[in-house]
């Protein structure tokens, strides 16, 4: 992973400043994961980091092409953590039939991550990478 990406947002950076430690580690990974991820895909170009439901959310607002990744504790699970997509996208279906051993989903809501284990990297980079280029596939009828 490249170097970590500068907070565009204060209060993106006082979400992750609201994190225990533990937490903010792996979710720091991840953001950073989907930030490499980005740069690698050729027309997805910069993401805009916001919040959406007070949650760290990624979006392709320039080139439209991938739709919105969310980030946040499961407050309801202590101990773990997800990535969450537009449920009403065909993307968790697809992560669930690519990858039914390698990643953990709570429904049509999210990849969900246990703090005791490292997320596989290659699933997710291209579970990142599918909801990036989200909108593009989807013109084409991939």
């Amino acid at each position: 992973m490249n170097n970590r990406s500068p907070f565009q947002s204060p209060d993106v950076e006082s979400v992750f400043a609201t994190y225990s430690e533990e937490l903010r580690a792996p979710l720091i990974q991840l953001r950073q994961l989907i930030f490499d991820t980005a740069s690698e895909l050729e027309g997805v170009g910069p993401l805009e980091e916001t919040l959406k439901w007070g949650q760290p959310s990624y979006l392709t607002t320039q080139s439209g092409t991938g739709t919105t990744i969310r980030i946040d504790r499961i407050k309801s699970k202590p101990g773990r953590y997800a990535m969450y997509v537009h449920c009403q996208t065909s993307l968790l279906p697809t992560y669930r039939e690519l990858y039914p051993e390698e990643l953990r989903f709570d429904g049509n809501r999210c990849i969900e991550f246990n703090l005791c284990e490292e997320p596989p990297t290659g699933p997710l980079r291209h579970c990142i990478g599918l909801a990036l280029t989200y909108h593009r596939s989807k013109k084409k009828g991939i």
